[in-house]
């Protein structure tokens, strides 16, 4: 059963009274429980397909589903519970508060959710990516790859449904960039989640269940 549907998204920008278009009639469908890789060179739109995709944007014209809601039409107060309760991100520049520590950064959308075990439950989340000594540090008192581990906690607190990364190891080196890859690929299984991912590395499409390619905002193939 598909958990997240796109048919025909097109994304235009008015700039100087010109008409620039990001992507054209991209449709397609992820299952539940899949890890989906979208690929493509720099400026191909896949960044952008990503923000339609989570609700972050909405398209010039096409319809997203997520769970089977529709969501391209949806208002802000629609969407602001889908978002905390089904869907989680992982952006590549770790978007960590800086006067909240590790814990507090994990725990925070669990919080904002009223949820009584926010801490307990972060807690184990700093374990299990191997970063308990790092519960009370700050994010200026963290590494790169730490910072990620970090922010992948917190996309998983509240139990998504749906995983959106994107670029999540782009600032990382490759030796910190396959530890993240691979906690976050196994947090998803344990999880049950969904994992759509955006990368221009070829590494991660191999190991993806499907990559969908982007090239000039069309989807290849």
């Amino acid at each position: 059963m598909a958990i997240l549907q796109a048919y025909n998204l097109t994304k235009t920008y008015s700039v100087d009274h010109r008409v620039i278009s990001v992507l054209e009639d991209v449709s397609l469908s992820v299952e539940k429980g899949a890890f989906v890789v979208i690929s493509g060179s720099s400026g191909s739109g896949k960044t952008t397909l990503l923000t339609l995709l989570s609700g972050l944007d909405r398209p010039t014209s096409g319809q997203v589903l997520i769970d089977g809601q529709k969501i391209s039409a949806a208002s802000e107060e629609e969407l602001a519970p889908l978002r905390n309760r089904t869907i989680g991100f992982v952006f590549q520049s770790f978007h960590l508060v800086p006067s909240m520590t590790a814990v507090e950064n994990i725990g925070f959308p669990a919080e904002l959710a009223g949820d009584s075990d926010a801490d307990d439950r972060a807690r184990q989340l700093l374990s299990r990516v191997g970063l308990s000594d790092r519960a009370d540090n700050f994010p200026s008192q963290l590494s790169g790859g730490e910072k990620q581990r970090i922010a992948l906690c917190r996309a998983l607190i509240n139990r998504p449904k749906l995983l959106f990364a994107d670029e999540p190891t782009g600032n990382l080196d490759s030796e910190n960039g396959g530890i993240v890859l691979s906690q976050l690929i196994d947090l998803k299984n344990e999880h049950g989640a969904t994992l759509v991912l955006v990368t221009h590395n070829p590494e991660i499409a191999r190991v993806a269940d499907r990559v969908f390619t982007l090239a000039d905002g069309r989807l290849k193939g």
